[in-house]
C-alpha cells in the first residue's frame, strides 16, 4: 500500500468526519455481499471523490481478498489507511462494521419470529432471485477495467479462474495465487490515470 505521507498533496485528503459518513453509508446501506458493497465503494473512492486511484483501490481490494477474516472490512481498513493513515483506518473500520453489528444482533433476536414468517421466507426468495443479479453487476465493475486495458488477459485469466473453481473445485486461495502468478509472467502496461472526480464510465 502507497504510504499516505506520499500522497500529501496529490488528491484531496477527506476529512475524519467525511470517511466516517461515506463509509457508515455506503458500507452498512449495501446488500449482495462484500464484493457488491466493495464495487459501490468504488464508485466513491475512486470515480467521485478522487481519494483513490484505481491501482490503489485494485491493490487494497487483492489484499482483502487475500486477508484472514471479512474481506470487507479488511478493505475498508486499506481504503481509510491510504487516505489519511491509522485515523482513517480505524475510522472506516469502526463506521464499516458497527452499525452492521447492531443490525445482525437486532436480526438474530428476532429470528425465530421470522424464521417462522410466510411473508419473510417469501422476501427472502425474493432477495435471493436478486442477489444473482446483484453478484453479476459487481463482477463486471471489478472486471470492465481490465477488460478496457488487457483485453486478452481477462479473456484468459477469468475463464481459467472459472474452470478451477467449478471444474476443479480449487480453493480461493490457491485461485489468487495462481492468478498472481499470472500476473507476473504477463505483464501488461499500466493504466493511465483516470482525471481527478471523473464519473463513472
Amino acid at each position: 500500500m502507497v504510504d499516505p505521507a506520499d500522497r500529501a498533496g496529490q488528491r484531496p485528503a477527506p476529512s475524519l468526519a467525511t470517511i466516517a459518513r461515506v463509509f457508515a453509508r455506503h458500507a452498512n446501506s449495501t446488500f449482495g455481499g462484500g464484493s457488491a458493497t466493495t464495487a459501490v465503494l468504488r464508485r466513491h473512492l475512486v470515480d467521485r471523490h478522487a481519494w483513490l486511484d484505481a491501482a490503489e483501490f485494485d491493490l487494497g481490494y487483492a489484499l482483502s481478498r487475500l486477508t484472514p477474516g471479512t474481506n470487507l472490512l479488511a478493505f475498508c481498513t486499506a481504503a481509510g489507511w491510504t487516505t489519511r493513515g491509522w485515523p482513517g483506518a480505524l475510522i472506516a473500520l469502526l463506521a464499516a462494521s458497527i452499525p452492521c453489528s447492531i443490525l445482525a444482533v437486532a436480526a438474530t433476536v428476532f429470528y425465530g419470529e421470522l424464521h417462522a414468517s410466510a411473508l419473510f421466507a417469501a422476501a427472502l426468495r425474493g432477495a435471493l432471485a436478486a442477489a444473482v443479479a446483484i453478484m453479476l453487476s459487481t463482477a463486471w465493475v471489478f472486471a470492465e477495467p481490465h477488460a478496457r486495458s488487457a483485453p486478452r488477459k481477462a479473456l484468459a485469466v477469468a475463464p481459467a479462474a472459472a474452470a478451477l473453481s467449478l471444474g476443479l473445485h480449487r480453493s480461493p486461495v490457491e485461485i489468487l495465487l495462481l492468478a498472481a502468478l499470472a500476473g507476473v509472467a504477463w505483464p501488461v502496461p499500466p493504466r493511465s490515470p483516470e482525471p481527478p472526480g471523473a464519473e463513472p464510465r
